[in-house]
Parts: C-alpha cells; structure tokens; sequence
C-alpha cells in the first residue's frame, strides 16, 4: 500500500462534498499537471490511503482520510466542451488526463493545519512541506503518514 496527499479547494469539491455524494465516493478529476497526472495513472492502487487536503483557503491542511477505490482511469471530463476541465488535446481514442475514485474513510477530529505540519521535524522531508512545491497529488512516505494518523487520533 502507498500513502498520498491529495488537494482540493474546499470552495470547488471539499470534503462536505465528499461526505454527500453517493457512499462517500467520487472519482478524482481535473488535474492537469503532468507529474500529478502521471501518479495517478502509473502509480495509485485501490486500496492505496491518501490525506484529504484543502488548499487555497484561509487555513490550509488535512482534513480527512481516503481511500483509493479505483485506480487510474481517462478522465473524461477533458472530452467534454461544456466542463471546465475540458481539453481538446485530450481524445478518448488518446486520453491526456486521468482520474481516480476515492472513497472517504473519515474525517479527521480536527484539522492538521499546515503552519502545525512545519512545526515537527519529523516532517521536514514531506513533499508538501518543500519549497515551491505546489503539486496537487504527492506521496507520503510511511513514517510521514503514521506520525500525521497519531497526531489526528489525539
């Protein structure tokens, strides 16, 4: 199993969202950052975990735990013209994007807020913590993931 971080702004699908759709299960669409895409389409599995983020708001961090459901699959929302994730590059004959589903396996208590994330030194390898780095998918390594999974229980 591999562990991830994936964002989302709260204001566009957060995990209000998740919690309404249909069994608490989505497919994961509209990224369109190559290194991003290509996690999600060679590299996520069902039953991989993955920190459920929420960025570009006033108080970023992780709010909740999903699981990967679905493993990467053409996002066929770049196929539609209507959609605002809509690519003409992208063909289903020759998909560009992908996507995968996630189903929520909880909300955290309380959020882990980024500015508390900084504050471990444990954490000072994780990607999201990095300079500059500004992908909407990553991985988390192992002892990144169950320091965090402790830190929520409390």
């Amino acid at each position: 199993m591999k562990y991830w971080l994936m964002k989302t702004e709260p204001a566009m699908f957060g995990i209000e969202h998740l919690k309404a759709k249909a069994k608490q299960t989505e497919h994961w669409d509209g990224v369109r950052n190559f290194q991003a895409r290509n996690m999600l389409r060679d590299d996520m599995a069902a039953g991989d975990q993955a920190f459920f983020y929420h960025s570009s708001c006033a108080q970023p961090g992780i709010v909740g735990i999903v699981e990967i459901v679905r493993a990467g699959y053409p996002d066929f929302t770049a196929w539609d013209a209507g959609h605002e994730h809509y690519d003409p590059k992208s063909v289903p004959n020759k998909p560009l994007w992908y996507m995968v589903d996630v189903c929520l396996q909880r909300e955290l208590k309380r959020p882990i807020l980024l500015q508390e994330l900084k504050q471990y030194s444990v954490l000072t390898e994780m990607r999201l913590l990095q300079r500059g780095n500004r992908l909407s998918v990553m991985p988390v390594a192992a002892k990144e993931w169950n320091f965090i999974v402790k830190l929520a229980d409390k």
